[in-house]
Order: C-alpha cells, then structure tokens, then sequence
C-alpha cells in the first residue's frame, strides 16, 4: 500500500471516528434522552388503571404506525442491500421469527409473532379490545405528530436524513426507556394485574442494542458511498429525536392535566 493510499484511508477513518463522535454528542445531550419524565415517572409502578390505559392505546398507536413507516424506508431504500436490511425490520414485526443466524430469510412467519399481535394481547388484560388500540383515530394531536414525522424522517425520501433518523430512534431506544417501562409494568404486575404480559416490552429492551449495533454498521456503510451528506443525516437524527419527545411530553401533559382535573 503508497504512502498516498495509507494517508487517504486513514483520512477517511478520523473523518469517520469525528462525525460518529459529533453524531453521538448530538443524541446522548438530547433533552428526550437525557431524561424523560413521563418514563421517569412510570418506572415507579403508579400508575392507575385509566393512565395505564391511555398510555397503551398511544404506544399501541404508535406501534402500529411505525409498520408504515418501516415500509416507507423500504420503498425509499437506496441500494438492494439497504433494500432487505430494511425488509427485515418490517418482517419481523409482522411476523417473521428469526433464525439463529440473526435473519428473517427462510424464517417462520406467525400470525401470533407479530410485535403488534403481542401488544394486542397486553391490552386485552387491561381491558382493552383490539378495535380501541393501535388506530389513527385513537392518537392524540402529539401522538399524531409523532407519527407524522416518523414517515417524514425516519421514512424520507433522502437517504442520508432517513440513515440519521434511524440511527438516533434506535440509539435513544436503547438509552433505556424500555427498562423504566419495563420496571413499572413488574410492579403493576406484581400488585395489580399479576396475569399481565410483559413479552412485549422485554424483547425490545433486549433486542435494541443490537439494533443500535446495526445502525453503527449502516453509518460506517454510508460514510463512504458518494451522495453522503453529514448535515442531512444530524438534521434527520434531531428532528427525530424532536419528534420522540413531542409524544412522551404529550402523555406526560395529559398526566398533569388528569390530575389537575381530579383535584379540582
């Protein structure tokens, strides 16, 4: 290998290792990730029955929208590979276990396997049919938005903004939201609703490192193909992450204003 040849790799990894860094910074300081106090607060198992409700129905709303967005990000897929790196995200939600190789291909597919089939099933122990979950006309006007700018960034037309949103989903998912969930759902599950499902929410807490782990590769990937724009791709992780917080601050109003309404 020249001198000229190692100088260049080497300028492309430290440009790399710069942006990952600046890529990093931008999601760990967002305010969503830092501290989320509807999570916050639900970690601590008091919820009552009509919150945990309402906080199911908007999950579930927005659950079942990400499907579409996931298609979205198929259709404006850049290359075959993204192409089916993005198909196996939309088949195993919908139903397609994994083989142990980590893929969807040659996998089962199961009616009962899909993600949102599995939260179906935690609504029916809180009372909750499948015609209440899970639809547009069940969102609230920021559950809504959210959803909105999921198929606006996450499923962009721009390849380099979709990468960001990607990205920064998948590493604020495994920031530990799930775990804060997962904590108050043990506790009303353990007082309350002891038949309660947590499968749902346990399987994304320990699959989303490895999600995060793929976006790492799809960015190393990316950085080199022709086309790449670093601006894009911090805008469409940040306005992502804006989007995030718009529908955890949102329940966390209606929290407040619950209360409010009940003291009164």
């Amino acid at each position: 290998m020249s001198t000229m040849t190692m100088e260049k790799t080497w300028s492309k990894t430290q440009a790399l290792t710069e942006f990952t860094i600046k890529a990093d910074n931008l999601i760990e300081n967002h305010p969503i990730v830092k501290h989320n106090q509807f999570t916050s607060w639900f970690s601590l198992g008091s919820a009552s029955d009509q919150e945990l409700k309402h906080f199911t129905v908007q999950f579930s709303v927005f659950s079942h929208l990400f499907i579409e967005a996931q298609l979205r990000k198929c259709i404006n897929a850049m290359d075959l590979d993204a192409y089916r790196a993005s198909k196996e995200i939309l088949m195993n939600e919908l139903g397609v276990v994994f083989n142990k190789d980590g893929s969807v291909n040659g996998g089962k597919f199961k009616f009962d396997a899909g993600h949102f089939e599995w939260l179906a099933d935690f609504a029916k122990h809180l009372g909750l049919s499948f015609n209440q979950i899970g639809k547009p006309s069940h969102a609230t006007d920021s559950t809504t938005e959210f959803c909105k700018a999921l198929m606006t960034w996450y499923g962009s037309e721009d390849w380099s903004v979709a990468a960001g949103a990607s990205h920064a989903i998948e590493h604020w998912a495994a920031a530990g939201f799930w775990k804060e969930l997962i904590d108050g759902l043990k506790t009303i599950k353990a007082t309350k609703h002891p038949e309660l499902p947590l499968g749902f929410w346990v399987w994304h807490d320990q699959i989303e490192d490895q999600h995060a782990a793929h976006t790492d590769d799809e960015l190393n990937m990316l950085f080199e193909r022709d086309g790449f724009c670093e601006e894009s791709f911090l805008k469409g992780a940040e306005a992502i992450l804006d989007a995030v917080k718009i529908f955890w601050d949102g329940l966390e109003a209606d929290r407040l204003q619950n209360i409010a309404r009940d003291a009164a």
